[in-house]
């Protein structure tokens, strides 16, 4: 009895095989499936590879992109710096002829006997100083009989005022005040009246 329930278990092989069968067999397949899981590797690959690319092409242009701005900081540093160092040229070759006159007025004194030509030739050596100072932006800051003002003022002392109107007002300039465009470079120093 078991002998004849082997047999019915055991399967009946076809002998009738033909080309289509073996070319749909199992080991054919799998190697289908092979060559497409390669080209899709292959595609994965590539796609990896354009992105490797694309990534190294970023980095490049943002390397090169921070070595420009590197060299524009450094040659802005440079330029300001050569500037700063420049920055008075025009000022001071301006100034050479007041120099020239100074040195023409010393000589002068040597021997002068008489004060009042020495002094006219100070005097207009002062009036081309100011002259060249004005025309560069200096101005003085007028002081006296007005209003103390913090912002150009700098008070060395205060009086009793001789009069209720200089109440608060400057008296006395001991120092000039001046200003370059209008930015104060030197407070004036005053008597204030209290």
């Amino acid at each position: 009895m078991f002998n004849k329930k082997k047999k019915e278990e055991e399967p009946v092989m076809d002998t009738n095989v033909t080309d289509e069968t073996l070319e749909n067999t199992p080991a054919e397949n799998t190697e289908e499936q092979n060559a497409t899981e390669t080209a899709e590797a292959k595609e994965e690959l590539s796609a990896e590879e354009k992105l490797k690319n694309e990534v190294a092409e970023l980095n490049d242009k943002y390397l090169r992109l921070f070595a420009e701005f590197d060299n524009f900081k450094r040659r802005t540093q440079k330029e300001r710096v050569e500037l700063l160092q420049t920055a008075g040229k025009d000022v001071v070759v301006s100034l050479l002829p007041v120099l020239d006159d100074f040195e023409r007025a010393l000589k002068a004194t040597e021997n002068a006997t008489d004060v009042a030509p020495v002094r006219e030739g100070i005097v207009l050596v002062q009036t081309k100083l100011k002259s060249i100072l004005t025309q560069k932006g200096l101005k003085e800051i007028q002081s006296i009989n007005t209003e103390f003002n913090t912002d150009i003022h700098e008070a060395i002392t205060q009086i009793p005022s001789p009069t209720e109107e200089q109440k608060g007002k400057v008296i006395d300039e001991l120092e000039k005040g001046y200003t370059l465009n209008d930015k104060v470079v030197r407070f004036a120093k005053v008597v204030v009246g209290a």
